[in-house]
């Protein structure tokens, strides 16, 4: 129990040493310090296979924003989810305080889930690939999308999100509270704020505020809802499971993409198909699930081949290539201890994404991690050097965990000169070591 909740403190950035006296200690009724009574509740949910919030554990209710809690609510009234995301985003930039670090919460992922399959049974009516009406604001909103995807992919997430929240909070969700709005483009613009809430939670994940990550993709989902793009659906949902693997619940990452794989299967997008059987892939190698990992792999390999390329495909899913699969296989087989098919993978994404530092970095972490995995130490230490020095031009979390996954592997080694002079020079970057 104290080793589980160590863990998914640990995966969002919060290094805590409980043991059994600590798991005593809570039992007598002492509440633990910071967001650790979420993660308490987060270990338990999992040992019980339902969700448990930290108040049913007798936990007092800790303070936070009410617009913290809405926004982990999948809403009907589409109304009600504009308002709780201008008031999310408002919040965010000018009283960041009010929210404080607001905990990622795996359990509040099951109802948006949930509400979308619900969606996609009932909607019969809804297009596979969504029309999208020119001119107007639409073209406007169009610009800025794409100017703010060309900002994230060379700068990373910290640098822009703000001016998304910001944008998105105060100018496009008050455009679709407008009575006067045509119908094609309100519904048109409502698939651009659903993209722009995902970036939003993509880019705060790429600062480490997860829980804000969370609460924007959750309500993401909703407007993708109200718009009807079942593409854009599937990649919020890749990201939400991307999003629960990567914070130690591969469980629910596993049935987020399955959630996606239903939904992109009907919407004519073989590489939306592609990157969500990819993020299955990842969450059964994290559970040791080596033969569904490996089949899951396989299906995102029959989707990339079956598409006819990017021009033929939703924008929203344009970026997605063979060397993005192969980026993530590196991870999967990583994740499965495969660690020459690991290396090669890795090698060849380094190779691939010479002008993207931020998959650079993660393809470099990958890769030493591989070397590592065949006691070829001195290899592992040096490309790993070489992705953090990549870290010094662009802000990303994603990158700061694949090193991370790296240097806890390097525990049982270090008392080697070269493991403490490269932990000397990635504490700067990575924070202290759990250990």
């Amino acid at each position: 129990m104290a080793r589980k909740v160590n863990e998914l403190g640990s995966l969002q950035g919060e290094v805590t040493r409980y043991d059994k006296a600590s798991v005593t200690r809570w039992i007598q009724g002492m509440t633990p310090k910071g967001k650790s009574p979420q993660f308490v509740a987060e270990a338990i949910s999992g040992f019980l296979g339902r969700p448990v919030s930290p108040v049913d554990l007798g936990f007092p209710q800790q303070a936070r924003g009410p617009v913290a809690a809405r926004a982990l609510t999948y809403r009907e009234d589409v109304g009600e989810t504009l308002h709780t995301l201008a008031e999310l985003g408002s919040t965010d930039i000018s009283r960041r305080s009010l929210l404080g670090t607001v905990p990622f919460v795996a359990s509040a992922l099951v109802d948006p889930q949930r509400q979308w399959l619900l969606w996609l049974l009932e909607d019969e009516q809804a297009p596979h690939l969504a029309a999208v009406t020119e001119g107007g604001p639409v073209d406007q909103v169009k610009a800025v999308i794409d100017m703010f995807d060309l900002m994230d992919n060379r700068f990373g997430g910290r640098e822009v999100r703000a001016s998304i929240v910001h944008y998105l909070s105060t100018q496009l969700a008050p455009m679709l509270q407008q009575r006067t709005l045509p119908s094609n483009q309100r519904r048109t613009l409502h698939i651009y704020a659903a993209k722009l809430a995902a970036t939003a939670g993509w880019c705060s994940y790429d600062s480490a505020d997860y829980g804000l990550a969370e609460r924007y993709v959750i309500q993401a989902l909703r407007l993708c809802a109200e718009g009807g793009d079942r593409v854009l659906g599937g990649q919020i949902l890749a990201g939400m499971s991307h999003l629960a693997t990567s914070l130690g619940n591969p469980a629910e990452g596993v049935a987020l993409a399955r959630a996606g794989i239903a939904t992109a299967r009907s919407a004519g997008s073989p590489l939306g198909l592609m990157r969500l059987h990819t993020m299955a892939a990842r969450g059964h190698a994290v559970l040791g699930a080596s033969r569904q990992a490996t089949t899951s792999l396989l299906a995102a390999g029959g989707a990339l081949d079956r598409s006819r390329g990017p021009a033929e495909e939703s924008p929203w899913v344009r970026f997605l290539d063979h060397h993005y699969l192969e980026a993530e296989a590196a991870l999967v087989h990583r994740d499965l201890e495969e660690a020459a098919e690991a290396e090669r993978l890795a090698t060849a994404s380094v190779e691939a994404n010479s002008d993207r530092r931020r998959r650079q970095a993660i393809s470099r972490s990958v890769l030493a991690t591989a070397l590592l995995q065949q006691n070829r130490l001195d290899e592992a230490v040096g490309t790993a050097g070489s992705a953090l020095e990549l870290l010094g031009g662009v802000h990303s979390e994603r990158s700061v965990q694949a090193l991370r996954d790296f240097r806890a592997r390097l525990l049982p080694r270090r008392s080697e000169a070269v493991v403490r002079d490269f932990e000397r020079k990635a504490r700067p970057v990575l924070g202290a070591s759990a250990a």
